[in-house]
């Protein structure tokens, strides 16, 4: 029985539905935003004097909202300025489906396709904490830390947000699907899990830093897998939700 409390269901339209694999489709928040705070990297796709483009850049949530930086030089952003209907992709490969027969050959994945209209944030006051909740999304606590940003640093990046008006998800998991009549063949089958896992931290070789990194980094643990700990920093962070 679902949960009273649970945030409503991004409603499928024609654009937003899944329909190749339609049981693989979420349309559910929860999914959606697990997705998308497990990510880093975002490809946005905009349309300018009717040719198309994709530009991958890094991005972050809060709430409903999706948010994304750039120079303030870039044709994209400036042409952004007055609002313009994007689309926000984000991927994970999670494991490599070797299968029996070449057409079943899989990837298990997560994914995610958000709709909406981006414009810039002109507020100054907005737009500098939004930079830095970017910062302490990844690093909880780290701009209490640094310098604080210039006001040429914030001049020369421009800051874009977007409310997501429609979404879907889609989740491929499990191993291969094979036909009954091909289990006789003669090859290897099953699952190759993927992950980008975190390295060992390497201190800056020009001013080697003056205090322990288990403040700012301490919850980079070696080995861990990166996808799950910018979930883990998002639920802290309260993004999630």
């Amino acid at each position: 029985m679902p949960d009273s409390l649970s945030p409503p269901a991004y409603k499928p339209t024609p654009r937003s539905r899944v329909r190749r694999h339609p049981e693989r489709a979420h349309y559910d928040r929860e999914s959606v935003f697990a997705i998308l705070d497990a990510a880093l990297m975002c490809h946005i796709g905009y349309v300018i004097d009717g040719r198309p483009y994709v530009t991958p850049t890094l991005f972050w949530r809060e709430g409903e909202r999706l948010y994304w930086h750039g120079s303030s030089a870039s044709r994209m952003l400036r042409t952004h300025a007055a609002g313009i209907p994007v689309c926000v992709t984000v991927s994970h490969v999670d494991a490599l489906i070797l299968a029996r027969c070449a057409f079943r050959h899989s990837l298990n994945y997560r994914a995610v396709m958000a709709f909406g209209t981006a414009a810039i944030v002109d507020d100054p006051v907005e737009k500098e904490a939004g930079l830095n909740a970017f910062i302490d999304r990844i690093y909880p606590g780290r701009t209490a830390r640094m310098r604080a940003i210039s006001a040429q640093e914030l001049k020369a990046t421009t800051l874009m947000g977007m409310t997501i008006e429609e979404a879907s998800a889609k989740i491929r998991s499990g191993g291969p699907l094979d036909l009954e009549q091909d289990y006789g063949a003669d090859c290897w089958a099953g699952t190759v899990p993927i992950a980008m896992r975190m390295g060992a931290p390497v201190p800056d070789a020009i001013a080697p830093p003056r205090t322990a990194p288990e403040p700012e980094i301490g919850h980079f643990a070696e080995g861990v897998a990166f996808d799950q700990v910018l979930l883990a920093t998002a639920h802290r962070g309260g993004s999630y939700g």
